[in-house]
């Protein structure tokens, strides 16, 4: 059984820095990830928008695995942060998890 945080997008992005919002599920950035990671970002930040902390702290390698490239960010047709929300989840997961 899934259980749902509501405010999880907002804890992510304790800075108002996480966009995930509008992400459309294109796939234009799991396509053109060089590091080929099929849940980042789509799947997780769908997660987060939805409050699913479980099957976000699931994907901490996925998290800290991306380049931060910015191929993604470049090439999103709904403008998202993709590379930021990254950054954010990374910092979230230092704060909640690792309490660094």
């Amino acid at each position: 059984m899934t259980v749902l945080q509501p405010h999880l997008a907002a804890e992510v992005g304790v800075d108002e820095s996480f966009n995930a919002e509008a992400c459309m599920n294109c796939g234009i950035c799991s396509a053109i990830c060089p590091m080929d990671i099929p849940h980042l970002p789509r799947e997780l930040f769908r997660y987060v928008e939805l409050g699913m902390r479980d099957e976000v702290l699931a994907h901490q390698e996925t998290v800290f695995s991306c380049l931060l490239c910015k191929l993604c960010d470049v090439n999103c047709p709904a403008g998202v942060h993709i590379a930021d929300n990254v950054r954010s989840l990374r910092h979230y997961f230092n704060r909640s998890v690792f309490r660094i």
